[in-house]
Parts: C-alpha cells; structure tokens; sequence
C-alpha cells in the first residue's frame, strides 16, 4: 500500500509539473493584464508540432543531432510561440485592455482558427499568409508615418483589406498551378503525430517494483528550471521590476515613465514562450494533434485561479495538489487506501476514473473557492487597473 502510494504520489507531481509549465506563462499575463487568452493552450499545440518538425530535421540528420533534438526544439518552441504571442497581442489584444469579455471571445476565435491552421496548413497556405502578411502589414507601416493617417483609417481598410487578400489568393493560386502545389497534402493534418523521445529518455529509474519514467523526470527538471529562470527574472532584472510595477498599478508605472505598452508586449511575448515549452514537454506524454491545448487550458486555469492571481507560489502549490488529487483519484489509489472502510472506498471507486476524477477535482475546487475566493495567495496592495 505504502509503494502504491509512492507511486501515486510520484505519478501526481509530474502531472502536476505539466500543468505548472503549461500555467507558468498564463499566470503571467492575466496576473498583469487580466487578458483571458483562450488562445493559450494553442500556443502550447504550435510549439508540440515545433518539436514534431525539430525531431523529424534532426531524425534525417541521425546519430548525434536525434539523440539531443528535444534540447533544440525547446528554444526554437520557445521562440515560435512568442512570436505567435506578439502576433496576437499587437494584432488583437493590444485594442481590447479593459474589456475581458471580448478578449475571451476573440482568443477563442483565435485559437479555432490557429486549430484549423495546423489541419490544412500547405506550401501553397504558406505562400498565401506570407504575401496577405507583406501586402497589408507593410502598406499599413507606410501610410502610419503620414500625419492625416487617422482620417483616412477607414478608407484604408476598405480598399487595401481587399486588395491584399485578392493578390495573395491569386498568386498563391498560380504558383500552385505552376509548380503542382495545390495537390500537396497538408503538413500535418487532422490525425495526431508522435514525439519519439530520444533513447536517453526512454525506460525508467527502477525504485522497488516500480519505475520512475525518465520522460516524467525530465519534464519534472524543465519545470524547476522554467519556475526558477521566471522567478530571478521577474526579481532581478530590469524588465521584471518594470513588470511586477505595471502589476501592481499600472496608472503610477505610466507616470514614473515606464512603457507599459512596451511591457505588455514583452510579457505577452514571455507567457506565450512558456506555452511552447509547456508544448514542447506534453508532446514526449502523447501524440500531438490539433486539439492538444485544449487538454491542458482549462487545468491550466484552475491552477492559476486556485493558486491566486499573478502569484508565482500559489500557481505551484495549486498545481501540485490539482495535479497530485486528479491522479489519487483517478486512477483509484485512494480506493485502495480506504479499502478497510467500506463507504469511503465505494466512494473513491465510483471516482475512479479520468473523468468522474476531473468532476470530483472541478467541485473540490468550487468549494475552495467559496471559502477563499481570491486564491490560495491573494494578491495585496492596490488592485490592478484594466
């Protein structure tokens, strides 16, 4: 009984460290601007297919290059999902602070539309984004620089929206024509692809009868490394003071001349990087497959509310003992625990599995919340201006 719950225990932290990882960057940017990013777990999805195609360069190469390839996709998973990050914020979020509910609603839209994008994404899509993206985005860097550019706005919109996306579409329609790209599938597809992990992450640590997977203590490591570079840069850099001062008010930190703007972004730009390693550690877990985000986005919020909004100690209490409760639960530990008293052990039976797990954790944590409805570690101080 006591190895079983060893085993349980072990099993519960590394979820746990998964759902931290994949919570770390949100924490971040709704602790500083209460942005409800729905988009997040697909960050997470860009930067699992990042490590698909990393191990797939460095599989062709063989020898050395596969064996370290998860040590290269996690900053290339770290740099394309900030980058998508910065996208989205300077495109999207940047013109609705203050308004959480169209931010939910167009994040969600976001995140359908990265979900389709990765289903169908082709050379010819490719070519099509690229050009719609230098077309529109160049035009409007130029005509910004005029001084009238707020009266002609609108007609701007109105005729280079259009034009831009006609000539996009139809080149990308002629050089498919012309060099047989139409026919190509997509890259990835609706169906999931697999991570093979390299064989130093393969098998496990034996302790007794059971082992301790080297996957699992791997993402264990990359989580106590990600936490700890997150906490000396939000205390010891410059950024981080800039950040934890926009946190705690926003108004004061414009007056003492931060760029707050500048902030956002930067942090935005942080947080999604985070969900491309979070990516990158779920993908050596599973297959990878367009949906995978939205495995992890609604734990991920729990954690963040459990834990206290913007609170870096509460986000990793919360998602150890999240984590930690759903696989006690779940996979029927408890049950076994309680087996000498009967009414507790047909309880945790009837929970124990995956789902009824998740149900039984969802209303734990309804409770908590309406005993301490600010988190674990309520933030102090002034709260944060929209």
């Amino acid at each position: 009984m006591l190895q079983g719950l060893l085993e349980g225990l072990f099993n519960g932290i590394s979820i746990g460290s998964v759902l931290l990882i994949a919570a770390l960057g949100l924490a971040i940017v709704f602790g500083l601007m209460g942005v409800i990013n729905l988009a997040h777990g697909e960050l997470m999805m860009l930067g699992a297919y990042t490590t698909f195609v990393v191990q797939n360069v460095c599989k062709s190469l063989g020898g050395f290059w596969f064996e370290s390839y998860i040590i290269l996709a996690l900053p290339c998973a770290f740099i394309v999902a900030g980058i998508a990050g910065l996208i989205l914020e300077q495109g999207v979020i940047r013109y609705l602070y203050g308004r959480p509910l169209e931010t939910l609603l167009a994040t969600w839209g976001v995140s359908l539309i990265l979900q389709q994008f990765v289903r169908s994404v082709s050379p010819v899509m490719l070519v099509g984004i690229a050009l719609f993206s230098l077309l529109f985005f160049g035009a409007l860097w130029l005509v910004k620089k005029r001084e009238d550019f707020d009266s002609i706005q609108k007609w701007f919109l109105v005729i280079m929206l259009p034009l831009s996306l006609g000539i996009s579409i139809l080149i990308s329609f002629w050089l498919g024509q012309t060099y047989k790209l139409a026919v190509t599938k997509p890259w990835f597809g609706a169906q999931g692809v697999d991570v093979s992990a390299p064989n130093w992450l393969r098998g496990g640590l034996p302790i007794g009868t059971f082992q301790l997977p080297y996957a699992r203590i791997f993402i264990i490591v990359l989580t106590i490394i990600c936490v700890s570079s997150v906490y000396i840069f939000l205390q010891r850099s410059t950024w981080g003071l800039r950040i934890r001062a926009v946190t705690q008010n926003r108004k004061m930190s414009s007056c003492l001349g931060i760029p707050t703007r500048k902030v956002d972004a930067f942090t935005f730009a942080i947080g999604s990087g985070l969900a491309g390693i979070a990516g990158c550690a779920i993908s050596l877990l599973g297959s990878v497959g367009p949906n995978t985000g939205q495995d992890y986005i609604v734990d991920a919020f729990m954690v963040v509310v459990v834990g206290g909004v913007g609170k870096l100690v509460g986000s990793i209490v919360a998602a150890l003992a999240i984590g930690t409760a759903k696989y006690l639960i779940g996979s029927g530990t408890l049950a076994l625990i309680f087996a000498p008293i009967q009414p507790l052990a047909d309880f945790f039976t009837f929970f124990a599995t995956t789902s009824m797990a998740k149900v039984m954790v969802f209303a734990l944590i309804i409770l908590f919340l309406q005993i301490k409805p600010a988190g674990l570690f309520p933030p102090k101080g002034r709260t944060v201006d929209a």
